[in-house]
């Protein structure tokens, strides 16, 4: 696994890690359907695109719609995404 590969997974997990048990199960739920048009969401496999916006029928899967966690949560999330992870 090379060093951009490492860190999107330590990213993931961290963000993942932030959910709590309601929240997981909104996100897993929400994997089996679509994301509404409009709503902002994480795709979880390309973390490097940060926040993106749903098109009409977004597949949800190894999505993270912002509907399914809390608003602190979100601004936790955010707050991943825009801190640096150290190389090597």
């Amino acid at each position: 696994m090379n060093v951009d590969q490492r860190i999107a997974h330590q990213t993931r997990d961290e963000i993942m890690s932030l959910l709590s048990e309601d929240e997981l199960g909104f996100v897993s739920t929400a994997e089996q359907g679509r994301i509404p048009e409009g709503d902002e969401y994480l795709d979880l496999e390309h973390l490097e695109l940060g926040v993106l916006r749903a098109e009409p029928d977004t597949p949800a899967s190894h999505m993270l719609p912002r509907t399914a966690v809390s608003d602190a949560t979100w601004a936790r999330i955010l707050t991943v995404l825009e801190t640096p992870i150290a190389r090597g």
